[in-house]
């Protein structure tokens, strides 16, 4: 079943939230409609998480992962990875990442196999994709 959603008239919903097989987080601060369409739809099978990363809506943007991890960049704030940590089932790992390019999700994209990174991501970065989210990663021109 596919559902029309949008995001405060935006139809690019992948900027506010990111959906993996383990875990949805979206957006904070938007209207209630956003947020319940995902926890009507998904709450019975996965968790559905409210949260801003790093002071911002831009979650899909700013973060990146699988059904094995999470990567977070390092803005953002020690209230937000708890949050973000005790909402999440305990066999999803929550790491933050030391990177100039902080919109995570603008330069890796992976699932639960494979990564794809920009490539002027730091090597260490790349080490801890591989780690945390349990995938091969592979630099893109």
């Amino acid at each position: 079943m596919a559902i029309r959603h949008a995001y405060e008239n935006s139809n690019d919903i992948g900027v506010f939230g990111t959906l993996t097989n383990a875990y949805c987080i979206t957006a904070i601060g938007g209207s209630e409609n956003f947020y319940s369409i995902f926890e009507g739809e998904l709450s019975r099978e996965i968790p559905v998480i409210k949260s801003s990363i790093a002071g911002t809506r831009l979650v899909g943007r700013m973060c990146v992962g699988n059904k094995k991890g999470l990567l977070l960049p390092n803005s953002t704030t020690d209230q937000e990875l708890l949050h973000i940590r005790n909402s999440l089932p305990d066999s999803v790992l929550v790491q933050r990442v030391e990177e100039r390019l902080s919109a995570l999700g603008n330069c890796i994209s992976c699932n639960d196999y494979t990564a794809l990174l920009h490539p002027d991501i730091d090597r260490e970065t790349e080490e801890l994709i591989c780690d945390v989210l349990g995938v091969e990663a592979f630099r893109e021109v």
